[in-house]
């Protein structure tokens, strides 16, 4: 006498399979029932009224504005001579730590406060923890660098 193949694993696979699927097909007939009864109501839609919030009434014709095409503006507007506030680049610090032997260290800007990372290849003079330096900035791969450090 031969056994079955069906192990109890795989039929209870397909008992799982079966059950999900019934589940579907009542989900399916739930939707439809509430989508008779309902009526279709379609996708909802919601207006933006004049002063910028959403609203289901949609806004009053009469209010419309017209704009022209070339009023609009795309992009950042530029600057004028009169409207630039003038920037040194050059900005003072002083060494908070240096490794000559690993090549790199930090200065902390004395206006802002701020620890810039310098590297050996952005430093112009030989510098020492605690000395008082000129340098710039430029952007890093983890941020602001200081570049063309001297001493001061």
């Amino acid at each position: 006498m031969g056994r079955s193949q069906q192990t109890f694993s795989k039929s209870e696979k397909e008992k799982k399979r079966l059950k999900k699927r019934e589940d579907k097909r009542k989900k399916m007939e739930a939707r439809k029932l509430a989508k008779e009864e309902g009526g279709s109501q379609g996708i909802p839609i919601a207006y933006v009224d004049y002063n910028g919030n959403l609203t289901d009434t949609p806004p009053d014709p009469s209010m419309k504005v017209k704009v022209k095409a070339e009023n609009i503006e795309i992009g950042i507007p530029k600057k004028e001579e009169g409207d630039e506030e003038e920037f040194d680049p050059i900005r003072k610090g002083k060494v908070s730590f240096y490794d000559s032997s690993k090549g790199f260290g930090f200065i902390i800007d004395t206006e802002t406060n701020e620890k810039y990372f310098t590297h050996v290849s952005g430093i112009i003079d030989e510098i020492i923890e605690n000395d008082k330096v000129t340098f710039e900035l430029e952007k890093g791969q983890r941020g602001m660098n200081a570049v063309r450090v001297k001493k001061s």
